[in-house]
């Protein structure tokens, strides 16, 4: 079983948000804290060792109207850039972020 856990901080607002990375092998999630409370979640299921299928994305009303959303469809795509993987976007959320951004549009 592999693990993987990465991080970003981001401020907004003047509060400390967590961009978090965690991979089990065959499923993961980008996921936002706040102030060490989880505010945001993307899932995602490995299909094969070259795709991943992002299936739901949720954020939290504390963050709403921030792109909290768009920087774990962000994240995302920097993970598959740098696995050289694709990404299969079957959440409807994230499906709309790929299609407002020709310039992600490399890991589909």
């Amino acid at each position: 079983m592999r693990f993987v856990s990465t991080q970003i901080r981001l401020h907004l607002n003047n509060t400390k948000m967590e961009v978090l990375h965690e991979d089990n092998g065959n499923k993961g999630r980008f996921f936002i804290t706040v102030d060490q409370l989880q505010a945001g979640e993307m899932t995602y299921t490995w299909a094969g060792t070259e795709r991943i299928i992002i299936d739901h994305t949720e954020v939290s009303d504390i963050l709403r109207g921030q792109s909290a959303g768009k920087k774990m469809v962000l994240q995302a795509v920097n993970y598959a850039r740098e696995k050289g993987i694709k990404i299969i976007p079957l959440c409807p959320f994230a499906n709309s972020v790929f299609q407002k951004m020709p310039e992600i549009q490399d890991v589909l």
